[in-house]
C-alpha cells in the first residue's frame, strides 16, 4: 500500500499543514466543504496562499489530505485508550461531536456520500488496516465496526448510545 499523503510530509513542513488542517476544519465548519476556500483558509491558518499550494496541488488534495490526517489521529486516539471498548468510544464521540462534519451533513450530501462509501480506495484501506491493528480483528469484525463508525457520520449517536454500542462491539470482539 501507498504511503499515505499524509506520512509524505517533511518534518519542516509538519507545522504548517497542521495549521493548514486546523484552518480548514474551522472554514469547513463555519461554511462546508463546497463553500470553503483557500483565502479563508490560508487566513484561519494564518500561513500564505503560497504555502497551502506548496503543500498540495489543489483544495482537493488537501482535503484529501485532511481525511487522512483525520483517520491517523483518531487511530492515535484508539491507540492511547484503556480498552477496546474505550477506544471505541472515543472515537464514536469523536465522530459524532465533529464540527466540519456535522456542517458537511447540513451543506455537501454528495461530499459526505462519497466520505461515507467504502471503497477499494487507499484512505479506506488505511481505516480497514488501522481497525485491524488496533482492535485485533479479522475481516468480518471490521467490517461491522468501520460500518458502525461510518453510520455515525449521517446518524451521530448521543453519548450514551456511543458507549452501550462501543461495549456490545467490544464484547463481539472477546468473542
Amino acid at each position: 500500500m501507498a504511503a499515505p499523503l499524509y506520512a509524505r510530509q517533511t518534518a519542516a513542513s509538519n507545522q504548517s499543514r497542521q495549521a493548514i488542517f486546523r484552518g480548514a476544519k474551522q472554514e469547513i465548519a463555519n461554511v462546508g466543504s463546497y463553500e470553503s476556500n483557500i483565502i479563508k483558509i490560508s487566513e484561519l491558518a494564518q500561513v500564505s496562499r503560497a504555502t497551502i499550494y506548496n503543500q498540495f496541488a489543489d483544495k482537493a488534495e488537501m482535503f484529501e489530505a485532511l481525511v487522512e490526517n483525520e483517520v491517523i489521529r483518531l487511530a492515535e486516539i484508539a491507540r492511547c485508550a484503556d480498552s477496546k471498548s474505550d477506544a471505541l468510544y472515543q472515537v464514536s464521540r469523536e465522530i459524532c461531536q465533529s464540527a466540519p462534519i456535522r456542517k458537511m451533513v447540513q451543506t455537501d450530501a454528495a461530499d459526505i456520500a462519497k466520505l461515507m462509501t467504502l471503497s477499494e480506495h487507499p484512505t479506506w484501506q488505511l481505516v480497514g488496516s488501522y481497525i485491524k491493528e488496533i482492535f485485533q480483528a479479522d475481516t468480518a469484525t471490521c467490517g461491522v465496526i468501520l460500518r458502525w463508525l461510518v453510520a455515525q457520520i449521517a446518524a451521530p449517536l448521543s453519548a450514551e448510545q456511543s458507549a452501550q454500542q462501543a461495549e456490545r462491539l467490544a464484547k463481539l470482539l472477546a468473542e
